[in-house]
């Protein structure tokens, strides 16, 4: 695997708010599965890749995830979502770098305030986006 394809860095700047796991889901109040994890941050703050890739998919004012962005980082086997965003910074086909602005924090679809809530897929399964970052 190359390494640059490898998701390893916070996709914006904040706080976590919501880990990858069971939880009580905040619309509902019943437990559900969080696939990802929510980072808190400023509307309009800039979203990056978090490997490098290309834009596998857009979708825009989804219900559920909002403006949500899909990265294919190749044959690497890892994909991953960035969902809640308030408008793009790139368009389908488009190659990216790892620290390219893919987007802009947001609070689209179901969301309680801005933030990104951000997924890392191996292979089509959703995994912990915290066992990848390897920075602080």
């Amino acid at each position: 695997m190359q390494l640059a394809t490898y998701p390893s860095i916070w996709p914006t700047t904040g706080l976590e708010t919501s880990a990858f796991g069971e939880r009580i889901d905040p619309f509902t109040g019943k437990r559900a599965f969080h696939y990802g994890i929510d980072v808190a941050s400023g509307y309009g703050n800039p979203v990056v890749a978090t490997a490098d890739g290309y834009v596998m998919q857009l979708k825009r004012l989804d219900k559920i995830d909002g403006n949500m962005i899909i990265l294919n980082h190749g044959m690497s086997g890892y994909t991953t979502l960035y969902c809640h965003l308030s408008r793009f910074n790139i368009k389908v086909g488009q190659r990216v770098k790892r620290g390219d602005v893919i987007g802009y924090v947001g609070n689209t679809g179901k969301a309680l305030g801005p933030h990104v809530h951000y997924e890392v897929h191996f292979n089509g399964k959703p995994l912990n986006p915290w066992n990848f970052i390897l920075e602080e």
